[in-house]
C-alpha cells in the first residue's frame, strides 16, 4: 500500500471524514493540468489525464475511462487502491457506489475548489459534507509551488478579432440573458477573448486567472502581477480575490457554467445575487474560427506536415540500422518540431507506443516502459505541436517492418473509418454522435470498436482539446458548425500486441448547396505499407490518393531533396 494513502487515512480520521474524493483537475475545470494540482497522481501513483480517486477507511477506488483502462491496472498495482473500468457492465458509477457505501450521516470530503458546482450541490444533497479542506495538501510536504508565468499578447494577425470586439459580443449576451455580470472560470476561454497567452499549464499556454464581466467593466484575476498588462477596459487584479469581490456582490443576476465553476466559487456569491446557469458564450465564439484563425492554423499544418514527414523519413531509413526506443523516437519528432518557424511547444507529451505498448490508449512512455523499436511490427505515435499561428493534433501508425496480413486488415479497417467520416456530408444540425455512426462503420463490420470517441474540438493558439463539439456516442450537446475544427481519430487495440490510430484534423465548411463537409488540414502520408487496397471502395481510393496528392504538392518545396523523392514515392497513386 502507498504511504500517501496511509497518510490521507489518517488525516481522515482526524477530522472525522468517512470517505474523501479527489477528482483530476483544477480551481478552472482543466483537463491538463499544473504539478501543483496532480493531487490525485501523488495518492495514486496513476498518471493519467482522467480519473477520480474515493477513499474510505477500508476501500480505495479509482474511476477513470476507456483510454486509461490497460495503464491504470498496471499503474495502481500494490498501491492499495482498485480501479473501477467507467462505462463497463456492473460498474457503478461514482454516484451509485457513494450512495451504497455511504449513509447520510456519513461525512465525505472534498476540496470544494476543484470540484464543479454542480457535483458539489448533488453531494450536499445526499451526504454531510466537508469541502472547505484539501487534505492532500496537509500531507503533500514536497508540494509543486503555483507560480505565475509571464502573461503576452498574441497579434490580431493570428487572432483575427480584438479582445474589444470579443468582449462586445460576450456582453451582447449577457443583455439577451438578462445577467449583469458573468463569472469566467475556464483558462482558455479567458486566453481566447482577452487575446493572451501564459505557460501556467504543461503544452497548453493558458495562465490561472478568473474573469468577472460586466457591462462597463472587465475585471481579470491573474497570478502574474509584474507584467505590463494595460489593455484597455480591463482591471487586473490578485488571483484568489475573486472569492472576497465576489462576496462584495450585493444583487443582481450573474452568468456562470455551474458544470464548469467550482463548488467553493459559486458557495462564495451572496444569496441575494441570482445565478443564471449556462455555458460560457466564449466557448462556442471560440470554437467558430474566423477566417484569419483558419488561415493561421492552416499554415501550422503546413509546418507540421513537414516535421513529420521529416521524422517520418529518419524512422522508415534509419530502423534497424541504429539503436532507437519509444522516447528516442519521440525526442527526434520534437526536434523536427523544433526546427519549424514560430514552434514554441508541444500541444501534449508525445504518445509512442510500440507492439503492445500501443494498445494503451493513451499511453506515456516512461524510462521503466520505454520499448525498444524493431525492425518489425507497429508503432503508434500521437503528437501534436504549439506554433505561434496554430495549434496541432495528429496520429499515425507506422509500419516499422513486417507485418501480419491481420494487422494489414486492421489498418485498412481504420483508415476507412478515418476516410469515411473526412468525407461526410451532413446538415445543419447534424452532432457529433451522429457522425460517429459513420466512423465506426467499417470497424463494426468486422465485429471490432474503440473504446474513445472519434473526435474533439481542436484550439486555436490553445488547448489541444476543446469543446463543446465531439464526435461520438456522447456528442449530443453541441452540432457541428463551419468554422469548427475536430479530429478525427478512430482506432484499434489489440491488448498486448498492437494498437492503430490514424488521425487527421478536420475543418467543417458549408458547400453551395447549404450541406455541410469536412475539409481534412493535417498534412502528412498514411503507411501505403500498410494498406490493402482491395478492401478500400472506389470512392475511398480516390479520396485516399487526392489526399496523397495534396500532400505531396503542399509539402514537396519545403523539404530535402532525399525526403521529396521517398515523399514521391509515399504518395504515388494506390491502384488495386
Amino acid at each position: 500500500m502507498r504511504q500517501q494513502l496511509i497518510n490521507l487515512r489518517q488525516k481522515m480520521q482526524q477530522n472525522q471524514i468517512d470517505a474523501y474524493l479527489i477528482p483530476t483537475t483544477d480551481y478552472h475545470g482543466s483537463e491538463y493540468v499544473n504539478d501543483y494540482f496532480k493531487c490525485r497522481k501523488y495518492i495514486s501513483g496513476f498518471s493519467g489525464s482522467a480519473g477520480t480517486l474515493i477513499i474510505t477507511m477500508g476501500e480505495a477506488w479509482l474511476w477513470t475511462d476507456g483510454r486509461y483502462f490497460l495503464q491504470a491496472a498496471k499503474q495502481l498495482e500494490g498501491t492499495g487502491i482498485d480501479l473501477m473500468k467507467m462505462g463497463q457492465p456492473d460498474v457503478p458509477t461514482i454516484s451509485e457506489y457513494l450512495e451504497a457505501t455511504l449513509t447520510r450521516e456519513d461525512c465525505l470530503g472534498f476540496d470544494g475548489r476543484v470540484v464543479d458546482c454542480e457535483m458539489g450541490r448533488q453531494l450536499a444533497e445526499k451526504f454531510k459534507v466537508r469541502w472547505d479542506i484539501d487534505l492532500v495538501g496537509e500531507i503533500w510536504t514536497d508540494r509543486p509551488t503555483l507560480d505565475g508565468s509571464e502573461i503576452y499578447a498574441i497579434p490580431e494577425s493570428v487572432t483575427g478579432e480584438s479582445a474589444s470586439s470579443k468582449l462586445s459580443r460576450v456582453r451582447r449576451y449577457m443583455a439577451e440573458k438578462g445577467a449583469d455580470y458573468h463569472l469566467i472560470t475556464k483558462m482558455e476561454e479567458i486566453a481566447w477573448l482577452f487575446n493572451l497567452r501564459g505557460n501556467d499549464v504543461a503544452n497548453t499556454p493558458v495562465f490561472f486567472s478568473f474573469a468577472l464581466i460586466e457591462q462597463e467593466r472587465a475585471s481579470l484575476y491573474v497570478l502574474d502581477d509584474s507584467a505590463d498588462l494595460a489593455i484597455d477596459g480591463i482591471e487586473f487584479f490578485p488571483y484568489l480575490q475573486i472569492f472576497e469581490d465576489l462576496r462584495k456582490l450585493q444583487k443582481g443576476r450573474i452568468l456562470l457554467d455551474e458544470e464548469i465553476a467550482s463548488y467553493a466559487i459559486t458557495a462564495a456569491i451572496p444569496d441575494s445575487v441570482e445565478i443564471i446557469s449556462d455555458s460560457d458564450p466564449a466557448e462556442l465564439m471560440k470554437a467558430l474560427k474566423n477566417p484569419v484563425e483558419i488561415a493561421a492554423t492552416k499554415n501550422a499544418h503546413i509546418k507540421d506536415g513537414v516535421a513529420m514527414v521529416n521524422f517520418l523519413y529518419w524512422l522508415k531509413k534509419t530502423i534497424g540500422r541504429v539503436p532507437m526506443s519509444e522516447i528516442s523516437a519521440a525526442d527526434y519528432l520534437e526536434n523536427c518540431r523544433r526546427s519549424q518557424k514560430g514552434w514554441f511547444d508541444l500541444s501534449f507529451g508525445t504518445i509512442s507506443g510500440y507492439a503492445g505498448n500501443g494498445a494503451i490508449i493513451h499511453y506515456d512512455p516512461t524510462p521503466e516502459t520505454d520499448k525498444e523499436l524493431r525492425p518489425e511490427g507497429f508503432l503508434l505515435v500521437d503528437s501534436g505541436g504549439q506554433y505561434e499561428d496554430g495549434t496541432t493534433d495528429i496520429t499515425r501508425t507506422i509500419a516499422l517492418g513486417p507485418i501480419t496480413d491481420v494487422m494489414k486488415a486492421h489498418y485498412t479497417a481504420v483508415l476507412r473509418c478515418n476516410i469515411d467520416l473526412a468525407m461526410a456530408k451532413f446538415s445543419a444540425g447534424t452532432t457529433g454522435a451522429q457522425l460517429d455512426e459513420i466512423a465506426r462503420k467499417p470497424l463494426k463490420d468486422m465485429g471490432l470498436d474503440y473504446n474513445h470517441g472519434t473526435g474533439h474540438g481542436v484550439g486555436h493558439i490553445l488547448s489541444c482539446h476543446e469543446g463543446p463539439q465531439i464526435i461520438s456516442p456522447k456528442g449530443t450537446r453541441c452540432p457541428l458548425y463551419p468554422g469548427m475544427i475536430t479530429s478525427d481519430e478512430p482506432g484499434v487495440y489489440i491488448e498486448g500486441e498492437y494498437g492503430i490510430r490514424l488521425e487527421n484534423e478536420l475543418l467543417c465548411v458549408e458547400l453551395s448547396d447549404a450541406s455541410y463537409a469536412f475539409e481534412t488540414i493535417t498534412l502528412c502520408p498514411f503507411d501505403r505499407e500498410a494498406i490493402l487496397p482491395d478492401r478500400l471502395t472506389d470512392e475511398e481510393l480516390e479520396y485516399l490518393n487526392n489526399y496523397h496528392k495534396k500532400v505531396q504538392e503542399t509539402l514537396t518545396p519545403l523539404v530535402s531533396k532525399e525526403i521529396a523523392e521517398w515523399l514521391a514515392e509515399q504518395t504515388a497513386p494506390i491502384t488495386k
